[in-house]
């Protein structure tokens, strides 16, 4: 589709689907990392979210250490830690200890955002306030736990952690995330799959700006991308009518498990939250595998991202299985 091999990526937000169980969205979420790593794909990150009824990756890194364990050379990862929710040691003590259970193939993407409500953010103890102030400095304190230790070096250490060298990204759905990165030298994940406005603006941004640093000598994008395929456009365009359900509920605040898809999104939806849900969602491709194609090729073109990484909240298990085995068919052809 390039003149380079871009690797794709797999975002998973573990959605607990109508009429199903989170122990269930648990197991299809080891399964669908089992099908992307023979497919092909590079990573596998999920997303830290609380107090959500439809998403079951609320404890991140316990999922992570789940998929890690049932596959052997994908990388896995979070896409992402919410560093305002958790204190930095914490955080290195827990990548730490997957990075030493699973060596080389972890990663840690870190978000600003609570991503959650606000009394949920105080029941997780954290004041958000004050902690998103402290991102820059959390996200150091973090690389400082990660690194091997000097000779007479801080008095607190990660173990395990310290000497691991976890890969730190930066995620972000604004100019800000796109500033730090640059700034520290750090790979960069923009959120376009919800967030699309600022996608072109962050990545220009982070490019200009970037600093080269002991981790990342060249500036290295990665862009979120909702792709929805299946054998023929009208069914790819059904599956999609979940994820714009569960996202109006979410505007609505009535957040709830992902719903089934209908036949038509439009006669559940008013005009203007229709306008809403076709600029949010714009960073989706729904179709067959034509279409996918020219999807994704047109978006590489656009972005020129270093990777992508793609979700795809499907209500069916084996319409999400298939949904990525025809982007993986596209991408090694």
């Amino acid at each position: 589709m390039t003149g380079k091999r871009v690797p794709f990526s797999v975002l998973d937000l573990a959605p607990i689907c109508a009429g199903s169980t989170a122990a269930q969205s648990l197991a299809n979420t080891l399964d669908l990392a089992q099908h992307a790593e023979r497919w092909g794909y590079h990573r596998y990150w999920l997303a830290e979210h609380h107090n959500m009824p439809g998403i079951a990756s609320a404890a991140t890194s316990v999922v992570i250490g789940h998929v890690a364990a049932g596959t052997r050379t994908i990388r896995v990862g979070a896409g992402g830690i919410m560093l305002p929710n958790h204190a930095p040691l914490v955080v290195a003590e827990q990548f730490g200890t997957l990075a030493t259970l699973y060596p080389d193939r972890i990663d840690l993407g870190l978000g600003r955002a609570p991503g959650t409500d606000q009394r949920t953010m105080i029941a997780l103890r954290r004041h958000l306030a004050g902690d998103v102030d402290r991102f820059p400095q959390d996200v150091l304190e973090l690389q400082a736990y990660f690194a091997t230790p000097e000779s007479g070096g801080a008095p607190v250490h990660a173990i395990p952690g310290e000497g691991t060298q976890v890969p730190i990204w930066i995620l972000g759905s604004s100019l800000y995330g796109a500033q730090l990165a640059a700034a520290l030298g750090l790979p960069f994940a923009f959120a376009s799959h919800f967030a699309p406005a600022e996608l072109d603006n962050a990545l220009a941004l982070y490019r200009h700006r970037f600093k080269p640093s002991a981790t990342l000598a060249q500036p290295h994008a990665m862009a979120a991308l909702n792709v929805f395929a299946a054998d023929s456009d009208a069914e790819a365009r059904r599956l999609f009518t979940s994820l714009q359900q569960a996202f109006l509920n979410l505007r609505r605040g009535m957040p709830g498990q992902l719903p089934m898809p209908v036949d038509d999104i439009g006669a559940l939806t008013s005009l203007p939250e229709r306008t809403m849900l076709e600029h949010a969602l714009s960073c989706s491709i729904v179709g067959a595998a034509d279409t996918v194609r020219k999807g994704v090729a047109d978006f590489l073109a656009r972005t020129q991202a270093n990777e992508l990484i793609v979700t795809a909240m499907i209500h069916d298990h084996a319409a999400r299985l298939r949904s990525f085995e025809i982007l993986a068919e596209i991408v090694a052809a």
